[in-house]
């Protein structure tokens, strides 16, 4: 992926004839890894690395979105000249404003704001979106893993219960929970993957944004918060979650069936992550295992590079999987060398669920585009799109969709998820210590056991 992606003219329109260049700030005190591709001449280095995220009900402000960090780029301010028609009426009515309007003083600043945030929203796309000073900042405490909130992640689906892309929440446009994250208030307080918020203290989400209902739901450690949840289609009832800091832990590994199954449940995909996959993952390769469980079950997602060092574990080259910029072109991310688990020998099943999103889901598509695991549980969310988030100097920042990642065979499952080579469906009343998906995981691995070795 390129490191510059964006276009280079500004996204907000300014005086024809301004000719001063802005200058990109430091980076943020964000560890994000190496930067792919080559940097820019004309426009300055970029952090731009591409790093797939789902946020959670948190401090954060992330929302379901691939995730690439950049800073702000130098730009040439101004209308370019083509466009001077097409940009006369925004200035008109920005002087007519500033020049005629007799109810007080204007902020010009909150103009300028309103003006860059109803841009994002005539996008349609809820992935990209303006943001505050304060809500970029809480973006990237979201980002460091600790925040002040319920830990649930969110997502839209129409009323038929597919994933949508929709924006402002209504009849055909629900707020879903994803998946609670393991130990968090929400799930403690019986939040369940599927469960639909529909209002938020006793007042209706119909009309807001994603970004408004989520403003409502996160808040400070010992405040709390009451949701009006609607599961399986039922009637609604209510939950009073007290919110707390969420700090995840993403990686849980044991072993299974007497000790010759290795099992590593990876929650989230932040870089430390990684790294605490690949050392359990060696241990188990060290000590003579050679049936491993991935499991992905609930997981929203994280940076892209977490998510092709695991996969890498596994697959020794090609491509992890694809993007797809603006332009409609195409680079490969190729596996990294020193995977754990790249021998053949070494058998995996992965599992997933409508819980395992966006990185996750790059994981589950490289492995079962390179036949080299089997997939088993329910077919994941359907998170195909990568943002980018950048800061506007002095006025908060923005996240904008830049690309689609695809599979190694090019598949973009936006919408459609990962569906799982074996099918395991899950019935609702299914007792908490009885897991068919973990038990069909074994099944598949034993009878690999008792195949025999080929010649």
């Amino acid at each position: 992926m390129s490191t510059d992606p964006v276009n280079p003219e500004s996204s907000i329109p300014s005086e024809p004839a301004t000719t001063n260049l802005e200058t990109a700030p430091p980076a943020y005190g964000v560890r994000v890894g190496p930067v792919w591709g080559a940097q820019s001449s004309r426009r300055g280095p970029a952090v731009g690395l591409a790093l797939a995220l789902v946020a959670v009900l948190a401090g954060s402000a992330l929302f379901m979105a691939g995730f690439s960090l950049g800073v702000h780029r130098e730009s040439q301010p101004g209308t370019a000249s083509a466009d001077d028609q097409l940009f006369k009426p925004f200035w008109d009515a920005y002087h007519a404003i500033v020049d005629r309007y007799a109810g007080g003083d204007v902020d010009k600043a909150a103009i300028r704001n309103g003006a860059i945030k109803g841009m994002f929203e005539a996008i349609g796309d809820p992935y990209s979106s303006y943001l505050t000073p304060d809500e970029f900042q809480q973006t990237l405490q979201g980002i460091s893993g600790q925040f002040e909130g319920i830990g649930a992640e969110i997502g839209t689906q129409n009323g038929q219960g597919t994933t949508s892309d929709c924006t402002t929440l209504g009849t055909d446009c629900r707020l879903v929970v994803i998946a609670p994250i393991d130990g968090s208030p929400a799930q403690k307080a019986g939040v369940k993957p599927g469960d639909v918020i529909v209002a938020v203290d006793g007042s209706s989400l119909d009309g807001l944004t994603v970004d408004g209902a989520r403003d409502r739901i996160r808040g400070k450690k010992g405040t709390s918060v009451k949701l009006s949840i609607v599961r399986d289609k039922g009637q609604p009832f209510d939950l009073t979650i007290t919110r707390d800091v969420i700090v995840q832990r993403e990686v849980i590994a044991r072993t299974l069936d007497d000790g010759t199954i290795g099992y590593v449940r990876l929650t989230g995909f932040s870089d430390s992550a990684a790294k605490a996959f690949h050392d359990a993952l060696a241990k188990d390769v060290t000590d003579g295992i050679t049936r491993i469980v991935v499991d992905l079950r609930g997981n929203p997602g994280g940076f892209v590079t977490a998510a092709r060092s695991v996969a890498s574990e596994f697959i020794g080259s090609g491509p992890i999987f694809w993007q797809e910029d603006a332009q409609r072109s195409k680079t490969p991310t190729d596996a990294q060398s020193g995977g754990a688990a790249t021998d053949s020998k070494i058998h995996v099943v992965a599992l997933i669920d409508k819980g395992s999103a966006s990185a996750s889901e790059i994981v589950a598509g490289a492995l079962q585009d390179t036949k080299r695991a089997t997939i088993v549980g329910e077919t994941s969310f359907g998170k195909g799109t990568v943002q980018e988030w950048t800061t506007l100097e002095g006025a908060g920042g923005y996240r904008l969709t830049i690309a689609k990642w695809l599979t190694p065979n090019q598949r973009w499952i936006h919408h459609v998820g990962i569906v799982p080579d074996v099918a395991v469906a899950v019935p609702a009343n299914t007792p908490a210590d009885k897991d068919p998906v973990l038990d069909k995981a074994v099944e598949l691995l034993d009878k690999e056991a008792s195949l025999p070795a080929a010649a």
